[in-house]
């Protein structure tokens, strides 16, 4: 009978804790509401073109005008002479001041391919891109293209990855493996730098080291450009684009391993850009934005970081580079998450995960 008795006292005990870490690590679906929106084909890069639509690239090839409201789905042409191989497709899309800026891996022939950006005058119906980058050189590779777009002022930073070749990111005579930065009709800004102290570099280079840099935003509140690198296995960062400086790959590992489990580098030492925040082991972060809007108002200023292996959506304060301090906002939830827009107005957040666009709000 005592026998029984401890029994059922170490069952419920069991239970209970069983009962604490389901819903403690389940909360999110008590604090936030998602709605599945419309079904894509993978998806990768959106935009807001208004309070009403988003436009999407999807890898395959297609751009799409979603109508958030209705859940309407349309189709634009277009003349993007592009490469859908491993990781390679139609990549990021930014609408800004009637123009459309698109990056993506470029077909460059005998399956050699480039992260290219290309710029079009908005039309629903068909869009007429020009190139107004090209990386160098093309590579025979379906790996780490990169591609985040974003504009500040006049400016256009994009990220390009190192398409898998490890050491050419610390080669500023090719474009792989950097921080892209030119201006919006495709001209070298006088002030990159090259032109201030680094000579051998390549005009457009603004920063190097940088392995498979899938998140870019610029910051509406202290108008910095910040980054998420998709690391090895282990070593993913969030941090910040800083003109001239080397985040170090591959020398550093920032606290990975190669898949095959050998060790790569240190995770930082004096000399290099240092990251604000890493992930050991990795979560596989895809897009960033640094967040603004009144759904979520106390989160304004906060870095919210999304991922793919990881399926989820983490906020970062980093107010005080001393003491970051991370949440957990939901896992596994909506599925691998690409991207992330917040609505111009309202503040609600959108993500492109596996192949469909979701909404979150407030409950």
């Amino acid at each position: 009978m005592v026998e029984d008795l401890n029994f059922l006292k170490v069952k419920k005990f069991f239970f209970l804790i069983f009962f604490i870490l389901f819903f403690s690590s389940n909360s999110f679906s008590q604090d936030y509401n998602f709605k599945k929106l419309v079904k894509l084909d993978g998806p990768w890069g959106s935009s807001f073109l208004n309070d009403n639509e988003l436009i999407v690239t999807e890898k395959s090839g297609k751009i799409k005008i979603i109508d958030v409201n209705l859940n309407k789905v349309s189709d634009i042409k277009h003349n993007l002479n592009f490469l859908d191989y491993g990781q390679g497709g139609l990549l990021d899309i930014l609408f800004k001041d009637g123009f459309i800026y698109v990056s993506y891996s470029e077909n460059r022939g005998n399956w050699k391919s480039s992260t290219s950006i290309a710029k079009a005058k908005f039309d629903r119906k068909e869009l007429n891109f020009k190139n107004i980058f090209q990386a160098e050189p093309p590579i025979d590779s379906g790996y780490h293209f990169g591609s985040r777009l974003a504009i500040k002022g006049d400016y256009i930073y994009a990220s390009a990855g190192e398409r898998g070749q490890g050491m050419i990111a610390q080669d500023p005579t090719k474009h792989p493996g950097s921080i892209i930065r030119i201006h919006k009709d495709g001209n070298i800004p006088k002030d990159n730098p090259k032109f201030v102290g680094k000579k051998n570099w390549l005009p457009e280079i603004y920063q190097i080291g940088i392995r498979n840099p899938q998140g870019l935003t610029l910051s509406p509140f202290d108008g910095k450009i910040y980054l998420s690198n998709h690391g090895a296995k282990g070593g993913d960062w969030f941090g910040e684009a800083k003109k001239g400086e080397n985040y170090g790959w591959k020398i550093l590992g920032w606290g990975g391993k190669n898949y095959s489990g050998t060790k790569i580098g240190p995770k930082w030492k004096p000399g290099f850009t240092k990251a604000i925040h890493y992930w050991v082991p990795s979560i596989a972060t895809s897009a960033i934005t640094i967040y603004k809007g009144d759904e979520f108002k106390e989160w304004n200023g906060h870095a919210l970081i999304t991922s793919l292996k990881d399926q989820s959506l983490r906020k970062l304060v980093f107010d005080d580079l001393s003491n970051i301090e991370e949440t957990i906002i939901f896992k596994n939830k909506i599925g691998r998450i690409r991207d992330i827009q917040v609505h111009p107005i309202n503040g609600k957040i959108y993500f492109l995960a596996d192949d469909k666009l979701w909404m979150m709000k407030k409950s």
